[in-house]
């Protein structure tokens, strides 16, 4: 058996207020998985993975609609926690989260039966549940606001202002399809905006690639 317990106390923010048994159970029974990228941790309601926390790599958290169209919810970064991919454990919660690594990804995983123990049995793990939970449902509010409220070329300036800043580059990777998923839009209405913004001076398209020329004119139109 691995001892990774020096890597869950630097992740797990509950790990020193574990008893030595709930550590020692949490521990054997952890797992670390690699995903490469474009593969995915977890798939909806058809499993439940179990409590995920990112070891290094980068994961996106989206939802499925019906009809084929995707919408990104939050990023996960290297130590954060995603609680919805364990939702089977949690009461009345009933969320269709689908994961997929952008990067080559090392997760590891606590299984929903054990997590769903430490919530019954340690109240710091059950208080940390609750305000976890909280602070992602909040991302998945200030997304369905955006989508509501915000004109597109202000959802479009922020989506390109977040992703300047987590690959630290005004340079971005990235197809306008690859846009268009995240942002639960038409690759279409992606391009006609980013034609307007290359018009405009702000920035520069070629394939498969953004470059961000003047990032204070993408601040103003957030």
């Amino acid at each position: 058996m691995n001892d990774i317990s020096g890597e869950l106390k630097d992740i797990f923010p509950c790990w020193v207020k574990l008893t030595e048994k709930q550590r020692d159970e949490v521990n054997r029974h952890t797992d670390e998985r690699h995903f490469k990228k474009g593969q995915f941790p977890h798939r909806g309601d058809v499993e439940c993975t179990g409590l995920l926390m990112v070891k290094s790599g980068q994961i996106r958290a989206f939802m499925l609609s019906e009809s084929g169209k995707e919408i990104t919810l939050y990023r996960l970064l290297p130590w954060d926690v995603c609680l919805f991919s364990a939702s089977c454990i949690m009461n009345d919660i009933n969320f269709e989260l689908h994961l997929e690594a952008e990067k080559d990804t090392v997760v590891f995983v606590v299984p929903a039966e054990i997590y769903g123990r430490l919530m019954k049995t340690s109240l710091p793990v059950s208080e940390y549940t609750r305000k976890l939970m909280a602070s992602r449902f909040s991302d998945v509010v200030w997304i369905v606001e955006q989508v509501l409220f915000k004109r597109f070329d202000s959802r479009l300036a922020s989506f390109l202002l977040e992703q300047m800043n987590i690959d630290n580059t005004d340079t971005l990777l990235i197809t306008h399809d690859e846009i268009a998923r995240h942002m639960g839009s038409a690759r279409e209405v992606v391009t006609k905006m980013l034609n307007y913004f290359s018009n405009e001076g702000i920035v520069a398209l070629s394939r498969g690639k953004i470059k961000i020329q003047d990032e204070k004119m993408l601040q103003g139109i957030v």
